[in-house]
C-alpha cells in the first residue's frame, strides 16, 4: 500500500487534470453596434431612385 502523502499527491494531480479538461465558462461582452451614419448619408438615401411597386388587392367582378 502507498503512503498517505503519495495518495494525496495523486488525488490532487487527478483533480487538477479534471479541472483543465472541463470547459471553462465564457463571458460574452456586449459589443457596441456599428457607428451611426453621418447626416449626409441620410440625404443620399432620399435622392436615390427607390422605384414603385403597385399591388392590386381588389377582387375583379366575374363576367
Amino acid at each position: 500500500m502507498l503512503p498517505p502523502f503519495i495518495i494525496e499527491q495523486i488525488r490532487k494531480r487527478e483533480e487538477e487534470e479534471a479541472r483543465r479538461r472541463e470547459p471553462q465558462p465564457v463571458l460574452e461582452l456586449p459589443l457596441p453596434g456599428p457607428p451611426p451614419r453621418p447626416d449626409s448619408s441620410r440625404y443620399d438615401d432620399e435622392e436615390k431612385d427607390r422605384g414603385v411597386v403597385i399591388i392590386d388587392l381588389g377582387a375583379r367582378p366575374s363576367p
